[in-house]
């Protein structure tokens, strides 16, 4: 940051955290910034952690006192006590001690804010999402060189190239004859996955800055942001970031909302419904998008996680561990039976048990699900998060834990990821098409006194190998994982009886 900046964030400030239109977060805004005469109140978007929002933030010289979801009329008390009399510390939830020119949220010592690091992370619910000033963009100066050097990997499931090496889409993008296309995939219409809308929301311009690095790096003058269409207030929060930076970045995306679909979050079906397709179905693959994407043009396909750890490789490569098979950190939206959802972030000297310190759950934990809709159900969650762990375990790495309390029916939460799975897909390929359907009737044999356990892990191999799309390739795992762990159950319901308790009626 430059010195004009810090001397800015170095004066009294107040910041006000929530998501994107919040009502709540809107009424404390106003109330606070009515109070305000002589403080700056900021309008800062989320931290991540739903249960502290709206969060406010009172700064003064290095010290910042937290408020965790003040009423509109508490917040307005604050903030006259604070220009009274400095800090309102006996009504603090906690206080942070930290560098006054801090360009990333402090975090207290206990909480939800301390589980995992705040990395790509660290700008939510602490800078102005929509305001320059309060970044410092990386593109300018760098392209994504840095990033293809450490070798980071591409993150979610609608990322053209999930767990493999950004730079080999790059180099492929380069090598191939076109102009060139960048697109961020963020429809994402599934609520398990939050980690996406939270970069989006609390620091835009940390994604675009990502954005604009790669484009410098494989010669692309046109970028876009792919968004859900029912998500109008994130769609105009990210124009507004946009258009703050146009004049700034050598790249600006436009933004193209999609349909509200599962199956349009998938990379080559987002390249569809943004053609305007009528059928919105992925592509037979090769050629990959960066050989032949939008419009037969080379296209790079990442997620906004992706474009935040390309930007955090640019900006602060000494925060990464290059020599890492899996350089970089994850966000994992934790969630399931908890009062709240929470996003941490992750490094490779942590494991998923980190993920229960953001959270309270209702009721005691039985298993998680790792890797969303279609990932691997566990109980053990001493795994570090890296590609390569969470593949080696069959659990999925789109950056979701899900954890379900004790009276949850393995038997019936892995047939209620069957059925969506047949009903979700897009019906190109027989894996996809039938085989989630066959998948479904096994399941549902399982309930009329029928286990076929070695027919149920044949189909989800051939599934697994022969599915041309992401949904019929893994759509048998929660079923398949979650007998390796509950293989009782399984046999209980086929001999009439739910251990939880909850299955009572089908049987």
């Amino acid at each position: 940051m430059t010195n004009e900046i810090g001397a800015v964030r170095r004066s009294p400030v107040v910041r006000v955290s929530a998501a994107v239109a919040a009502d709540r977060g809107d009424r404390v805004y106003d109330a606070a910034r009515d109070a305000a005469a002589s403080v700056s109140v900021v309008r800062t978007g989320p931290t991540g952690v739903d249960e502290l929002e709206p969060l406010v933030l009172m700064t003064d010289d290095g010290r910042t006192a937290f408020f965790r979801s003040p009423s509109p009329s508490t917040a307005r008390d604050l903030v006259t006590e604070f220009e009274s009399n400095g800090l309102p510390m006996s009504r603090a939830d906690a206080i942070v001690d930290h560098d006054p020119d801090a360009t990333s949220l402090p975090v207290p010592g206990t909480g939800p804010l301390a589980a995992g690091r705040r990395l790509v992370l660290g700008p939510c619910g602490w800078v102005n999402p929509l305001d320059p000033a309060d970044y410092t963009l990386c593109s300018t100066e760098r392209d994504a060189s840095v990033a293809a050097d450490i070798g980071i990997l591409a993150r979610g499931r609608g990322d053209a190239i999930a767990d493999e090496p950004t730079v080999d889409a790059w180099k492929r993008a380069c090598e191939t004859d076109g102009d060139p296309v960048v697109i961020v995939n963020a429809n994402d219409p599934d609520d398990r996955q939050r980690a996406d809308r939270t970069l989006l929301a609390g620091a835009p311009i940390a994604v675009l800055d990502g954005v604009a690095a790669v484009a410098e790096y494989i010669g692309a003058e046109d970028a876009v942001v792919y968004l859900n269409e029912h998500e109008t207030n994130l769609q105009r929060h990210v124009r507004q970031a946009s258009n703050a930076v146009e004049d700034k970045l050598p790249v600006v995306p436009d933004v193209v909302a999609g349909p509200d679909e599962y199956r349009a979050g998938a990379p080559t079906a987002a390249l569809e419904a943004m053609e305007g397709a009528d059928r919105i179905e992925p592509r037979l693959q090769p050629p990959t998008p960066a050989e032949y994407g939008l419009y037969g043009r080379p296209t790079i396909v990442h997620t906004p996680r992706t474009f935040a750890q390309v930007r955090q490789a640019v900006y602060a490569p000494e925060s990464l561990d290059a020599d890492a098979p899996d350089p970089g950190t994850r966000l994992m939206t934790v969630t399931g039976d908890v009062e709240t959802p929470a996003i941490v972030e992750l490094d490779s000297s942590a494991t998923l048990e980190a993920t229960r310190d953001a959270v309270s759950m209702n009721g005691s934990f039985k298993m998680a699900c790792v890797g969303g809709v279609f990932g691997g159900f566990t109980t053990d969650l001493g795994v570090i998060p890296t590609a390569q762990s969470l593949t080696a375990v069959d659990l999925g790495t789109d950056g979701v834990v899900e954890l379900l309390r004790d009276g949850r029916c393995a038997v019936a939460t892995a047939g209620e990821r069957a059925r969506f799975a047949s009903e979700a897909n897009s019906g190109r390929c027989v894996p996809g098409r039938e085989g989630t359907k066959q998948l479904t009737e096994l399941l549902r044999d399982v309930y009329a006194g029928a286990f076929r356990s070695d027919e149920i892990r044949e189909l989800g191999r051939v599934m697994a190998r022969s599915s041309n799309c992401q949904i019929g390739a893994t759509a048998p795992r929660p079923v398949i994982t979650a007998m390796d762990e509950f293989e009782s159950e399984f046999r209980a319901h086929a001999n009439g009886r739910c251990p939880s308790g909850t299955c009572s009626d089908h049987l």
